[in-house]
């Protein structure tokens, strides 16, 4: 799971302790044989009279304990009044695996583009869309470091009087082959459906969802089977805590 990003318009500040149970493993359990069964998640978002603060953190979980983090943190810096923002962001991370105790730090990167961002009447739906720039700086094993871009839009949408939430991102980018050394277009869709139980009369500050991830990638995972395969969808269960 990566960047979990909602856009959070009508508070000063929120954020959410999110909790999967992800099947990845059983959908492609050839393809992905040490994939993590559980990942949680911690997200935030707060405003101020400059723009916005916005981060998360992905913690893996296998039976021993936590196999990896990854953080994506974004600054934004209003232009003018109609919606629009320079955003910079950083994101990295380190992992391990099933069966080795010996850890890999992800390729990091910075990124920095402008940002449209909208909304509804009553703010029930919002929206950004992203155009980066990104840089990769050289990382474990002689990973070069290279240049590279993003396009990222994320939507967040409230329905059937509060009770249910489609929520999610997409991120196009460009990676490397390292069979070749050739740049690939990479896709990442993490589409959310929450049903809030706050919704509910007599729960109305029980502020606990309970809902499903589906995780599209293409071009981002190696198979460790060696096939071809590059589309993977992983989807999971979870509960969302709004703290």
């Amino acid at each position: 799971m990566t960047a979990l990003c909602a856009v959070f318009a009508m508070a000063a500040m929120a954020q959410d302790l999110q909790l999967h149970y992800d099947f990845g493993r059983d959908v492609n359990s050839d393809e992905l044989p040490e994939r993590q069964r559980v990942t949680l998640t911690l997200e935030h978002f707060s405003l101020d009279n400059a723009g916005s603060w916005y981060y998360f953190v992905d913690m893996d979980f296998l039976k021993d304990g936590a196999c990896g983090a990854y953080t994506e943190i974004s600054r934004e810096f209003n232009i003018g009044k109609k919606g629009f923002a320079a955003h910079l962001e950083y994101d990295g991370g380190l992992c391990s695996t099933k069966t080795t105790s010996a850890g890999v730090r992800y390729q990091h990167a910075a990124l920095l583009g402008p940002s449209f961002n909208g909304h509804n009447k009553d703010f029930s739906t919002t929206y950004s869309v992203q155009l980066m720039y990104k840089q990769y700086f050289k990382g474990q094993f002689n990973s070069s470091a290279y240049a590279s871009f993003q396009l990222t839009g994320i939507w967040s949408t409230t329905f059937a009087n509060k009770a249910l939430t489609f929520t999610g991102f997409f991120d196009f980018w460009r990676g490397v082959d390292n069979s070749n050394g050739h740049g690939k277009l990479i896709f990442a869709s993490e589409p959310q459906l929450w049903f809030n139980l706050n919704a509910l009369r007599g729960l109305e500050k029980f502020p606990l969802s309970i809902g499903t991830e589906v995780e599209f990638y293409n071009n981002f995972y190696t198979p460790a089977n060696g096939s071809d395969k590059t589309f993977f969808v992983n989807p999971t269960i979870g509960l969302k805590w709004k703290l």
